[in-house]
């Protein structure tokens, strides 16, 4: 994959600047961790790098983007959706194929929600839709993984299990964390927002909770 290169970018909501100007450059292989608290501009950050090419990253937005009528299934199946053709798509609509099915079936397994397979999103928990979400991000087998608190409705053990596949299944990321534990464990540089700005930018391995809790 190409370097991920923002410069000088800005972003505005109602006439009011929200972000930037700020420059980010994110190197293939670098799994980044966006800390701040809630309104700092980390969501409309992600939003601009995904801007960039959509057809780059597996993206998980805050919202989920499910669709709540469908099965867990063909939610997940949709992070393929443009690598097939109209009439294959359809045709898993009413009726999917075994090898679609013998990809999603273990992925969900690994999530814990491999019962839910065919059950509706809208009769989900909380956590549970989070999952079917980063197991759409997971299928789509994109170059990057952009996520939008990914984790924020799973408890502590939960959210560790979930947090190592996504750092098996993606070798570079952006992540949006509240949690300052795991962007300490899961990634190899943090950056934090604050106001719009980048207030910290650095290794991981340079950091620790009280260089990071004051950005909240």
């Amino acid at each position: 994959m190409a370097t991920i290169k923002l410069a000088g970018v800005t972003a505005s909501f109602a006439g009011q600047r929200v972000l930037g100007p700020l420059s980010l450059t994110v190197e293939p292989g670098e799994r980044l961790a966006l800390v701040g608290r809630s309104g700092a501009g980390k969501t409309t950050l992600l939003r601009l790098i995904y801007d960039q090419s959509p057809d780059l990253f597996a993206m998980v937005p805050q919202e989920l983007g499910l669709v709540r009528a469908l099965p867990v299934f063909h939610n997940v199946f949709m992070g393929r959706l443009d690598q097939h053709s109209t009439w294959y798509n359809l045709v898993t609509l009413v009726k999917p194929f075994r090898r679609d099915r013998d990809e999603i079936h273990p992925l969900l397994r690994k999530l814990g929600i491999e019962e839910k397979q065919w059950s509706a999103v809208a009769s989900l928990s909380g956590g549970q839709r989070q999952r079917v979400a980063l197991a759409r991000a997971v299928y789509r087998n994109a170059a990057v993984l952009l996520a939008d608190e990914p984790v924020s409705a799973l408890d502590g053990p939960l959210a560790h299990v979930v947090m190592s596949l996504l750092t098996e299944s993606f070798e570079t990321s952006v992540v949006a964390l509240h949690d300052v534990e795991l962007a300490l464990r899961y990634s190899t540089r943090i950056v934090g927002i604050q106001n719009g700005q980048i207030a910290l930018d650095a290794p991981t391995r340079t950091l620790n909770e009280t260089d990071i809790t004051p950005l909240y």
